[in-house]
């Protein structure tokens, strides 16, 4: 399997399931209604925000390898449109299985050669840097989302 086809099959399994490191976000956003992922706990993000912010990254480079400018800035990833209702939510979820498909197909396209080149800029390293970074950081919150969500049913379940 070429590499950039294999890269685009590790993030669909983050997103979809079947990924080497057990979790996915779709198995885990069953039972994620919208006042759930948008419940605080202890000061921290919430579920929404993690996967806003998940997410915020894998647009971003889809952008980027669409030819347009990359425009994603830290300081903006954890700013998530408004979700106050369940069809809020819904939208919010489609969009970012779509953005996943967006980028895995854009993934697909890239060349080997080009893995070794520099992204956007030097200091970000090269394509395959980047492109399996956004597995890695997926990962890293999609864990995260995973203990907020047994840390609310808990203590939902408490105090119900």
């Amino acid at each position: 399997m070429e590499l950039s086809k294999h890269i685009a099959k590790q993030l669909r399994a983050v997103y979809l399931g079947g990924s080497w490191s057990g979790p996915d976000l779709k198995g885990h956003l069953t039972g994620i209604t919208w006042e759930l992922a948008t419940q605080q706990v202890y000061g921290l993000n919430t579920i929404a925000t993690l996967i806003f912010h998940m997410n915020y990254y894998i647009a971003g480079v889809s952008q980027f390898l669409e030819g347009r400018t990359l425009e994603i800035r830290d300081k903006f990833s954890f700013d998530h449109p408004p979700i106050a209702s369940e069809n809020d939510w819904n939208a919010f979820i489609e969009k970012i299985f779509q953005d996943c498909e967006r980028c895995a197909s854009l993934i697909e396209t890239v060349p080997l050669d080009k893995m070794w080149e520099v992204f956007h800029k030097e200091k970000y390293g090269d394509y395959y840097r980047n492109l399996t970074g956004l597995i890695e950081h997926f990962n890293y919150h999609l864990g995260q989302v995973v203990v907020l969500k047994k840390i609310l049913q808990q203590k939902n379940a408490e105090n119900s």
